[in-house]
């Protein structure tokens, strides 16, 4: 006879903390990158938010992404949670702590840190990248959101890579390109690039099927397979007209700041209309977290 089911819930970030348990010291001595390496690639990846600490499968699948690169010399990212013109960067103290932007959870994840070191070695090639046409605002003191924390805190849970956040200044996909080409010249000092966003983020539209069962609704699936289809085939143009002919833009983005990070991604790539690399498929409460990599 089995013995009953557990009736309480699992702590918060319980799956997490069975991470830094078991899988998480690999990282400690994890190979770092060379320029004997070549370029680092450009990644987009679905973020999450606190429930990420929750879903040991989602986890898994991140550590293994940035276990099978080389560690980076540093990590540019640009989150969907910061839309600020003109372009902005994150503090680059180490140590500078962390943005909160979520309502609604356990306190735990109120409580989480990710200490990471100076970033302005980064920050400085950063400007040095962008035109002088494009205006370049430093803050002092505005740490990293959790587009972007999250997701690091599990790809690099001991924070020893420097972290530089960078705000969407625009939703145009043309300019986003341009300013992910401009940045791709730093993949070759080893630093990796990421857009931050998530492939469906139809949030209004959640139900309680999607948030309990994770059923998927058409909306979701259908914009998924949409955009894989595109990626696969290196069509940027088809990407950049999203708005007219994706089926379920409507739903899977009411606003699109969760997909135009992408466009930073194909950008920084050595050709945007090469196939990417898909790394991450699948759905939480019926929302895409499809992620991928582009050399």
């Amino acid at each position: 006879m089995s013995p009953p089911a557990d009736p309480r819930p699992p702590a918060p970030a319980a799956a997490f903390d069975a991470f830094l348990s078991t899988d998480a010291p690999a990282s400690r001595d994890h190979r770092r990158w060379t320029p004997a390496d070549g370029p680092m690639p450009a990644l987009y990846l679905g973020h999450g938010a606190p429930p990420l600490f929750d879903d040991a499968l989602w986890i898994s699948e991140l550590f293994a992404w940035s276990n099978a690169l080389p560690k980076p010399t540093a990590i540019l990212i640009v989150s969907a949670h910061w839309e600020s013109a003109p372009l902005s960067l994150s503090a680059t103290a180490a140590n500078t702590p962390l943005v909160y932007d979520f309502g609604g959870f356990d306190r735990r994840y109120y409580t989480m840190t990710y200490r990471t070191p100076d970033a302005s070695d980064l920050a400085i090639r950063v400007r040095a990248t962008l035109p002088d046409v494009e205006q370049v605002h430093q803050h002092e003191s505005r740490g990293l959101d959790h587009g972007a924390w999250v997701p690091l805190k599990i790809m690099y849970p001991y924070g020893d890579v420097p972290v530089l956040q960078m705000s969407m200044p625009t939703h145009d996909p043309g300019r986003l390109l341009d300013i992910g080409r401009r940045l791709g010249e730093l993949r070759s000092e080893g630093v990796l690039v990421i857009g931050s966003g998530f492939m469906t983020h139809g949030l209004p539209y959640l139900t309680a099927d999607m948030f309990h069962r994770g059923t998927v609704p058409a909306w979701s699936s259908e914009f998924d397979h949409w955009a894989a289809d595109a990626l696969a085939r290196g069509d940027v143009d088809t990407l950049t007209r999203y708005r007219s002919q994706a089926p379920g833009v409507r739903y899977a983005h009411p606003s699109v700041e969760h997909f135009t990070p992408l466009f930073i991604t194909l950008g920084a790539a050595a050709d945007a209309e090469s196939p990417v690399q898909t790394t991450i498929e699948g759905y939480q409460f019926g929302l895409s977290k499809r992620s991928f990599q582009i050399a």
